[in-house]
């Protein structure tokens, strides 16, 4: 029988010669010995075929990946989302509550009040007063 080396055996399939020595030293290649510090592989030796992984998608995923599709209000994803607007807006210096940015995200509508008027006006004051200080249009 033909024997062929780690580096010929990698360059014949393609792949590295760490990964042909690991096929060795887990016994995926039949008929391969070790000589030394050599590793004897049949020059019939075929690749050994890969498992597949499946991912596993977890249950909580799905059920948000649903909600999401469905539009369904009330639950984990529609709460979620409202959370995250709230606070990514609470970040960035909004003072609309909680309930504020729940109505605004389910009505896709802003509901007049003064409050809420004065905020814009003052989001769009500071933008204006900023652009107006020092920038000059070339």
């Amino acid at each position: 029988m033909e024997y062929i080396s780690v580096v010929q055996f990698a360059e014949k399939f393609g792949i590295s010669e760490r990964t042909a020595r690991n096929y060795c030293a887990s016994g995926k290649l039949e008929g391969a010995f070790l000589t030394g510090k050599t590793w004897n592989i049949p020059a019939d030796a075929v690749l050994p075929q890969r498992k597949t992984v499946r991912k596993k998608v977890s249950p909580l995923l799905t059920m948000l990946r649903e909600q999401k599709a469905t539009r369904l209000k009330g639950g984990i994803y529609h709460r979620t989302q409202i959370d995250l607007a709230y606070n990514s807006n609470h970040i960035e210096g909004s003072r609309l509550t909680h309930d504020q940015t729940r109505y605004i995200f389910e009505t896709n509508t802003i509901g007049i009040t003064n409050e809420i008027v004065r905020w814009v006006l003052l989001i769009m004051s500071r933008r204006f007063s900023t652009f107006s200080r020092g920038q000059s249009v070339s």
